[in-house]
């Protein structure tokens, strides 16, 4: 599976991956996990909202128990972010069929749509919309790089704009969803343990900066008569890093518009995206306080105007205790590995749907501590590991 999967959107310059939403490359993505479905006689049906699920037994029963991740992946992103919980999912089936486990739920394989927000500016679109946390009227109105609109993207790559929305009746036949991924950090590396389960989901958000100045000549205009944004920005971008230094929090721009974008013009717009996290929400209020603060006073001092839109945002994410618990005890009891707890920073679909389903996450060891980038990584051991952690889950959720 992972042969087949690895060269699917693989840039050959950068070595990293572009699966961007309702791509062609996105398509490729979508027909490799139907292909899995057929393969296992698994029912795949693919949801109003563009999500693809492989089924084992009559999801109709409810309680059902459901795992499973995305495909999709930020610019030049690693092999691992999503993929890997896929792949995961389909082996522990298989891992399973082959202990001859007798299921009494059905089981569940998810491919959630649009995750990374690389293309449209959002995160974990297939899943807000699922879960009613984003409207139709709001995903109408999302728009990639190119001027293009989600419903275009949609319709060309054959899906239904018009159908999308909230979809609680789906979500009411689910008794649980097990998200594995790739860990984003380093923590197992230090600690020297392969697998572990996510306690809880930092808060997080994107804010983005409009800076607007003046376009003039880089050459016939003095320093003192120039209404340059693009200094105002960069003087954000190092209050980002001091704030988030002072809160414990992360802070980062990442990505910038600049328009004329000429090497001999003064920018009349820089436009910044910020995306921060902390462990609280406190934290989190305050390091963007800060940066909104220190952007205002920089913009102020240049005779730039300044706008700052709240894009996104996620709260706290405390994963089910019940069902974080049976997971240790699960891999406590019928395994011999050392699953530690511990929190994450990035958001993950599962975080999504925590507000309406019992949710949790595995974690599989990243020695690189790397991710969003080609130097993302897992080891095979540590892979199958997870395949086997997340096969024993399933075996305690689904065949009791």
């Amino acid at each position: 599976m992972w042969r087949d999967l690895l060269p699917l959107g693989r840039h050959p310059a950068s070595g990293g991956y572009r699966r961007f939403a309702w791509t062609g490359l996105d398509g490729e993505c979508r027909a490799w996990f139907e292909e899995q479905a057929v393969a296992r006689g698994l029912r795949h049906e693919v949801d109003r909202n563009g999500n693809q699920w492989a089924w084992l037994g009559d999801p109709a029963e409810g309680d059902a128990v459901v795992t499973g991740s995305h495909l999709d992946s930020v610019p030049d992103g690693g092999a691992f972010d999503g993929p890997l919980g896929v792949v995961s999912a389909f082996a522990a089936l298989d891992e399973l069929r082959g202990r001859h486990a007798r299921f009494t739920r059905p089981v569940g394989i998810v491919n959630f749509g649009d995750e990374e927000g690389a293309r449209f500016g959002l995160a974990c679109v297939g899943s807000r919309l699922t879960a009613g946390q984003l409207t139709r009227e709001q995903a109408h109105r999302l728009t990639d790089g190119e001027g293009v609109t989600l419903p275009r993207a949609m319709e060309a790559a054959g899906h239904d704009p018009d159908a999308i929305g909230a979809d609680p009746d789906r979500l009411a036949r689910i008794g649980a969803f097990v998200e594995l991924h790739v860990e984003q950090g380093r923590a197992l590396d230090l600690s020297g343990d392969p697998v572990g389960i996510a306690s809880a989901i930092w808060p997080h958000g994107r804010w983005r900066f409009d800076f607007r100045g003046e376009a003039n000549h880089a050459g016939t205009t003095r320093l003192a008569d120039r209404r340059d944004p693009m200094l105002s920005y960069a003087e954000t971008v190092l209050a980002a890093r001091r704030e988030a230094e002072l809160a414990g929090a992360v802070a980062t721009f990442g990505k910038i518009a600049v328009e004329p974008n000429g090497v001999n013009a003064i920018p009349s717009l820089v436009r910044g995206w910020l995306d921060s996290r902390a462990a609280d929400q406190d934290s989190l209020d305050a390091v963007v306080a800060g940066v909104e603060k220190a952007a205002g006073e920089y913009a102020a001092a240049h005779g730039v105007d300044l706008a700052v839109v709240r894009e996104s945002f996620t709260p706290v994410v405390e994963f089910d205790h019940a069902l974080r618990d049976e997971l240790a005890r699960i891999l406590g009891t019928d395994s011999d590995l050392t699953v530690p707890v511990l929190g994450t920073s990035a958001g993950h679909d599962a975080g999504i749907l925590s507000g309406n389903i019992p949710t949790a996450m595995l974690f599989v060891r990243n020695p690189t501590g790397v991710s969003h980038s080609p130097a993302e990584s897992a080891t095979e051991d540590d892979c199958v590991a997870g395949v086997l952690a997340l096969a024993d889950v399933l075996e305690g959720l689904a065949c009791r």
